[in-house]
């Protein structure tokens, strides 16, 4: 699914289960309970079950409340951002191509959970001059959340450091990494 639209896109949330029934069980809940676009559900790796949509504040927040509700214990993780950064779109839907000319340097923040990984990239987003490259949400990565930025060395520095500070504070930091001047062919498949 392509996030193109970036009034959909002013507040959003997602929920991590470790039930992919009661996944299904809280997405239903919430989509009732409000005016939501849905973004992504899915089955994730270790039977996981991800769900993430968009909207409205106030309708991001009543579905967020009724999908934590319906999904009780089976909740791994949870994050709710308003006035979402544009860029964050853009990098969910795998739609950012680079200018090899112009990556000063690469960071990249990796979390143990794909909910927390959003609100982390959205405050990479707003805090430094980076561009948000990729935004990977569990698929192939054992339910893991990667965000994948570039820009100069001191804004990457900057935006990994605030991405990576959420993460930690979650308990789910895995890796921070920063990488100056990275090779063409290390970001081949984005150029």
């Amino acid at each position: 699914m392509a996030y193109s639209s970036t009034d959909a896109l002013r507040s959003v949330a997602a929920i991590e289960f470790s039930s992919i029934g009661r996944g299904y069980q809280a997405q239903d809940a919430l989509l009732k309970a409000a005016n939501v676009t849905l973004l992504l559900a899915r089955t994730i790796c270790s039977g996981k079950y991800l769900v993430v949509f968009a909207g409205l504040a106030s309708d991001v927040e009543a579905a967020l409340e009724a999908g934590e509700k319906e999904g009780g214990e089976a909740v791994i993780d949870t994050t709710y951002t308003a006035n979402v950064h544009e860029a964050v779109a853009a990098a969910l839907g795998q739609s950012v191509v680079l200018d090899s000319d112009h990556v000063g340097a690469l960071g990249v923040v990796e979390g143990f959970c794909s909910a927390g990984i959003l609100g982390a990239a959205n405050l990479a987003a707003k805090a430094a001059n980076v561009t948000l490259l990729r935004i990977h949400l569990a698929m192939a990565m054992g339910g893991k959340g990667l965000i994948l930025m570039v820009g100069s060395m001191s804004d990457v520095e900057s935006g990994v450091a605030v991405a990576a500070e959420e993460m930690r504070a979650k308990g789910m930091l895995v890796s921070a990494v920063v990488i100056s001047n990275p090779s063409k062919e290390l970001l081949y498949e984005y150029i």
